[in-house]
């Protein structure tokens, strides 16, 4: 700029005014892996790791009760239902039913986690 040009006009920047300013931010921040945006997806990551975990150990828990009340209680093993003796009935019918429930807890509470952060980044 020379000593005798005007100087440019002045531009208002108006983005923080905006109603919309934030959820372009954050998804701004989201996608070009700024520190708030890398923070944002460590604590989706870390809340989706957690969920798993959670949702492991009640697996086990449940699963591994089965063994353990049979050991505890032998007499268990000698019940029959239908013809068909009770461990056998509990791992081989009982058991996948109760697999397919967690699992569909679980796919339930992961969509929960990212509608969350969804949510979050279109605040």
């Amino acid at each position: 700029m020379s000593a005798g040009s005007p100087p440019p006009p002045r531009e208002r920047v108006v983005l923080a005014e905006r109603r919309g300013a934030r959820m372009v931010r954050t998804r701004v921040e989201v996608q070009q892996q700024t520190e708030v945006g890398d923070a944002m997806v460590r604590g989706l990551v870390r809340a989706q790791l957690g969920l798993a975990l959670r949702v492991a150990l009640t697996t086990v828990c449940l699963l591994g009760a089965i063994p353990l009340l049979f050991h505890a209680v032998p007499g268990l093993a000698d019940v029959t239902v239908l013809g068909i003796r009770l461990p056998w009935l509990l791992l081989g019918v009982v058991g996948y039913p109760l697999l397919l429930g967690i699992a569909w807890v679980y796919v339930r509470l992961a969509e929960r986690n990212e509608q969350d952060f969804t949510d979050l980044t279109d605040d």
